[in-house]
């Protein structure tokens, strides 16, 4: 069996955030067709547990702890070395040092990294060896988005290392045989950045496990007798996902909550941060932190609501939600991502009082009966993780033409959770 060295910046697993459902089901993918040594951070304390059962996938693996404040604090000194913010707060002697002596075996020929920062233990000359880098979402975009929306100098901050890491992506793309992005329209938008790589760049979009979200599933429900349910899902430390939750509940359910007295916005995930925490005191607002299992929220919900104004690439938990055949009320930004689903773009919108018309519908039961059902059949038609990742192995080996017209062989990849 051919080896692999995949790169990984936090540890794939356990697939409850957007990052780790991607990273986990490449490596589950990988493992199935290479001798995968893995290289990758635990920064959550709470994940060690789950080594054991990544190491089963595995042959060679370095596991490095990674804690969030002390890298924060290792990142300023890029500010004196021209250099993004990213590159510090992932830099390890110990993974270096390990990734130097497993390419020095000879017996690696194929390199996977996983998000831009970690291509930086790879950038020496290593010959007869084939490199693919997953972007995953175009980062330094990302970091010029967060720039307009905070006041200065986190604005100087965040626009200085949307610049830096944009240089950074563009020298590893030249670096890389191929770069992966997660949409067409993601990987488009780094061509336009980069024409230089334009021809070695490509998408390859995210899966479902629609077996594990199913509608037809028996939920129990999570929610209080009478409440009707807007609920919004996803790791609540992510500055995207705080900005969201935060326009929400202050701009948009005011409305619904005077116009809907049952009406509750739930806001369901973990580590909510502190202005995330303190909109559990606005009326008919709840923040439930950590929950074992989102799919009951989602069930019960009346709708899910994605009204993200920070986004790139594809959002899983609007494809969720889409799986478990519940209605999405979204910004298009929430939206660009996802492929087009007739009948769905009803509900996309930008303004916070049309948002709360839309929400007003669902909670009253006007909305088209049929729309979530169109969300499952749409990610059934596009999202299967068998199908798309089935690309992977021919960019790996070489043949990018091949990868670039292939769907890849349709198979069941289950998501399997922690």
């Amino acid at each position: 069996m051919n080896e692999l060295l995949f790169l990984a910046h936090r540890i794939p697993y356990p697939p409850n955030k957007g990052d780790k459902i991607r990273s986990f089901n490449l490596l589950k993918h990988l493992a199935r067709h290479y001798r995968v040594h893995l290289g990758t951070f635990v920064d959550d304390p709470q994940d060690w547990r789950y080594v054991p059962a990544v190491k089963e996938l595995c042959g060679d693996t370095c596991f490095v702890g990674l804690h969030p404040a002390w890298a924060k604090i290792r990142s300023v000194s890029a500010l004196w070395h021209g250099e993004p913010m990213t590159l510090p707060y992932y830099r390890n002697a110990k993974l270096q040092s390990w990734v130097d002596g497993i390419l020095k075996t000879g017996s690696v020929r194929r390199i996977l990294v996983f998000s831009s920062a970690m291509g930086q233990y790879v950038t020496g000359d290593i010959r007869d060896t084939r490199r693919v880098i997953d972007f995953v979402d175009m980062d330094s975009d990302k970091w010029r988005q967060y720039s307009r929306k905070h006041p200065w100098p986190i604005s100087w901050l965040y626009r200085r290392e949307g610049e830096a890491l944009l240089r950074f992506e563009r020298a590893q793309a030249e670096n890389f045989d191929m770069s992966i992005f997660v949409t067409e329209a993601e990987a488009e938008l780094f061509k336009r950045h980069a024409p230089e790589s334009a021809k070695r760049v490509t998408y390859i979009e995210n899966g479902v496990d629609t077996d594990y979200f199913s509608p037809d599933r028996e939920y129990p429900n999570p929610y209080p007798p009478g409440e009707q349910v807007l609920v919004f899902t996803g790791a609540m430390d992510y500055i995207a996902n705080v900005d969201a939750v935060d326009w929400f509940a202050r701009e948009v359910f005011p409305d619904i909550y005077a116009r809907h007295a049952a009406a509750r916005f739930y806001i369901v995930g973990a580590r909510p941060a502190k202005n995330v925490q303190n909109l559990a005191g606005l009326p008919g607002v709840r923040v439930t932190g950590a929950v074992t299992d989102i799919r009951p929220y989602i069930a019960h919900a009346r709708a899910a609501v994605a009204p993200l104004r920070i986004a790139r690439g594809v959002q899983n938990k609007v494809l969720e939600a889409m799986a478990m055949a519940r209605p999405v009320l979204a910004t298009r930004m929430a939206m660009e991502g996802i492929q087009p689903c007739p009948g769905l773009e009803l509900l996309v919108t930008e303004t916070s009082e049309a948002m709360a018309r839309q929400a007003l519908a669902a909670l009253s039961g006007d909305t088209l009966a049929h729309t979530g059902q169109r969300g499952r059949e749409c990610v059934l038609r596009s999202y299967n993780w068998g199908e798309n990742l089935g690309r992977i192995e021919l960019l790996l080996e070489g043949d990018a033409a091949k990868a670039s017209m292939a769907g890849g062989r349709r198979g069941d990849i289950s998501l399997q959770r922690g």
